[in-house]
Formats: structure tokens, sequence, C-alpha cells
């Protein structure tokens, strides 16, 4: 068990409320059910698209063969589509179409109207705090991010 910092924030506490909220917030949306790690492929393409399968493969923690039938899944319900990597003949980009980011948009407007009666059932303090942990979070995300591409 790790000791809790002077500044009050536990790493395992944390860790604990996040995988909590995760398990909840990842179930939220009603539309276009698909399975985990499909969807986040999606979603990591939609932030940061075109990627190569290789890349993919690393950021989505699963195997090139499972990463390729992935692609090759959302390619066949054209929501992505592969391109010749300009610089380097022998490897692919995957791109997100319009309609992948539409299946994106849709999903995050759904969670949006999911989780704003929860939200409204937050006091005021509750609210406040939330929301000036906001930016800490994308910072949090931001460095996460770095550490796994170096």
């Amino acid at each position: 068990m790790q000791e809790t910092p002077r500044s009050g924030l536990d790493p395992a506490e944390l860790a604990a409320a996040v995988e909590r909220f995760n398990g909840f917030y990842i179930r939220l949306p009603a539309v276009r059910r698909l399975s985990f790690t499909t969807l986040s492929v999606l979603h990591t393409l939609a932030e940061r698209s075109p990627r190569r399968l290789g890349e993919l493969t690393a950021t989505e923690q699963v195997t090139q063969p499972a990463v390729t039938q992935i692609v090759t899944r959302l390619e066949q319900d054209g929501l992505v589509e592969r391109h010749p990597d300009p610089s380097d003949g022998r490897a692919v980009l995957v791109h997100i179409t319009p309609a992948g980011e539409e299946v994106v948009a849709a999903r995050r407007a759904n969670r949006v109207a999911r989780i704003a009666p929860i939200l409204a059932r937050l006091t005021d303090p509750e609210r406040a705090a939330l929301a000036a942990a906001l930016p800490v979070l994308h910072h949090i995300a931001e460095l996460g991010e770095g550490a796994a591409a170096s």
C-alpha cells in the first residue's frame, strides 16, 4: 500500500475512483453499441487520425491480429478507411471517416444527455469541485499520454 503524500491525494484512492467512474461512464451511451476495444480504436482515431496499425496495437494494448480484425470490421461498416502511408509504401494509415466521426459524436452527445441529470443531483459545492478538477484531469491525461509514448 502506498503512503498518502502530504497533499492528501492517495494514488490508490484516485485509481479506485477513476476505475469505478470509468465502469459507469463507458456504459452510459445507449447508441451504436460496439465492443469496448472497437470503440476505443474509433475514439483514438477520432482524436488522432490517421494512425498506423502498429500504433493502434500499442495504444489499444491488443495484438496486431486483433487490431487488424477490428479495423477490417470498422472499414466494412464505413467507419474507417485504409490508405497507403506516403512515407512508407509497405505501411497503411487508418483514417476515421465522416461516418466514424458521427458515431463518436453521437455517443458523446448521448453521454452528455444521460450524465446531465446525474450531475444535476450533485450539490453546488460538488459541482464546483468537479468543475475545478477538470483542468487537472486533462493535464493528467496529457502526462499519461506522454509517458505512454516514451
